[in-house]
């Protein structure tokens, strides 16, 4: 089978698309992209006519050719036909002028849900090919790792060691974390933030001593993250699925264009919206919302990308980053597909904690790409404005997208991507809503009462579940938890 993709940084480093989900990371440090991309056929008549399940198949077929039909049936069936609490997968909804993308039905109520459903079904189908077993490092802001923990749960020949940031994520996403069952789970809070979280993780995966412990085990080191390809690409599909959707519903005809805003930290949610642009889906622009982390608002209006600056903690949790990996899979298809000006941005990023990208790149972005951010306070506003308007309840995340789709003026019907249920949050949802609570449970309830929405079964069941995890470490020990865990993976 060709080895379709290779890294962003080095077009020797390549792998067939089961050895780039394996492998997560590519050997230089770079991410794997398929420089074809665009030249992937599909057919939008056919799209609008299919399911949610069809459109994955006829997509990933494309996408992942060294997986036979049947194997990505069986996978694409495993993930989807019983996971989610709707019969659309993604729906999506009108809400005042704006369209909302659902994305939280799945069996965590985030976005994540969507990939991570079936991640461990592409894996353990390439491992079997491969004759191996993986041990799968996670860093998470909050929702991947427990995303990825279900679905990676007591799967055979797989190990999963998840690391958060400690104290900040929401009591909700902690307590998911930390209640998760599994033989084959581990899960830890680091003392640091995110980016120190990931940035080890990365630096794990480059780790030559470490990498040897694993052969000796015969373990493979991967990573859930989007870093990893197999996570990127299931996302492709539900941006398909809001089009058809639309077309069915009359909105637009095929072949006009939408228009997406993405609430975004990591950057992998908008690069796949941004992939299935290359793969003919007719989109004018993507409006890639930040919260006071705005290192992309501020990349995307100057070409600089600096994560020098204050690390701020807000209440959309899952976007407070300031390293945002996937960006380097865009700058890879702006610059030309220039493998050693990547590298020269990402060793820039490394040593200086900055760089900056030339004008020709920024134009090519900025003809595609706006970027804008929102406060907290504004975030809350959006909340209770479009709950007394709309009866919609808005998640911290889905509000700052989708107050950056409200102020955007634009003709072209625009989607906000809902990346989480609100009751994920539902502490600073009740504050936005001017209503108070003793705690996260006590919210929960509250909120459920004051919106006459049943609370999602996996949260309501949370309180009473026994905390199963409750490590902290430092980002230095994280080394020592992987090494043990190598002999563990069964």
């Amino acid at each position: 089978m060709e080895n379709i993709y290779e890294s962003t940084r080095d077009p020797k480093q390549n792998a067939t698309s089961k050895q780039a989900i394996l492998n997560g990371i590519a050997p230089d440090g770079g991410l794997y992209v398929w420089p074809a991309i665009d030249t992937v056929d599909l057919d939008l008549n056919a799209i609008v006519e299919q399911s949610y399940i069809e459109n994955a198949q006829y997509i990933l077929e494309k996408i992942l050719p060294d997986y036979t039909k049947e194997e990505l049936e069986a996978c694409v069936h495993n993930a989807y036909d019983k996971s989610f609490a709707s019969n659309k997968i993604t729906p999506v909804k009108k809400v005042g002028d704006l369209y909302v993308l659902e994305l939280f039905h799945g069996p965590t109520s985030a976005f994540k849900d969507v990939a991570l459903t079936l991640l461990p079904q592409l894996m353990s189908t390439a491992l079997k090919s491969a004759g191996k077993k993986a041990l799968i490092l996670t860093a998470t802001s909050g929702d991947t790792g427990k995303a990825a923990m279900s679905g990676f749960k007591d799967v055979d020949h797989i190990g999963i060691r998840v690391f958060y940031p400690h104290e900040k994520v929401s009591q909700i996403q902690y307590r998911q974390m930390a209640t998760q069952e599994g033989n084959n789970v581990g899960v830890y809070a680091i003392e640091g933030n995110f980016d120190d979280a990931q940035s080890q993780v990365k630096q794990l995966f480059l780790d030559q001593e470490l990498h040897q412990k694993a052969e000796e085990h015969d373990v493979l080191l991967t990573s859930a993250n989007s870093i990893n390809v197999g996570r990127l690409v299931p996302q492709i599909v539900y941006y398909f699925d809001a089009y058809k959707q639309l077309v069915q519903d009359g909105v637009i005809h095929i072949g006009e264009p939408v228009s997406f805003s993405v609430p975004t930290g990591n950057f992998g949610d908008v690069l796949a919206g941004y992939y299935a642009y290359l793969m003919g889906l007719p989109v004018e622009r993507f409006y890639v919302a930040s919260n006071s982390n705005k290192v992309l608002t501020d990349f995307l209006n100057t070409g600089v990308y600096d994560k020098n600056r204050e690390f701020i903690q807000t209440i959309s949790p899952s976007m407070d980053i300031l390293v945002s990996s996937n960006l380097e899979r865009l700058l890879f298809y702006m610059s030309g597909q220039d493998h050693q000006k990547v590298a020269s941005w990402m060793q820039d990023l490394q040593e200086k904690g900055r760089y900056e990208v030339d004008a020709q790149t920024l134009q090519k972005i900025q003809a595609l790409f706006s970027g804008d951010f929102v406060s907290d306070e504004q975030t809350k506003e959006t909340i209770k404005d479009v709950y007394e308007k709309e009866g919609i309840v808005l998640d911290p995340h889905t509000a700052i997208g989708y107050r950056v789709a409200s102020m955007a003026n634009s003709s072209t019907p625009i989607v906000t991507l809902a990346t989480a249920s609100p009751y994920k949050f539902s502490v600073d949802v009740l504050d936005a809503l001017s209503k108070e609570a003793s705690d996260e449970w006590d919210a929960l309830k509250k909120l459920s009462a004051h919106c006459q929405d049943p609370i999602p079964v996996n949260l309501a069941q949370l309180e009473s579940m026994d905390i199963l995890h409750s490590g902290v470490i430092s980002v230095e020990e994280m080394k020592e938890v992987v090494e043990k865990g190598l002999g563990e993976v069964r």
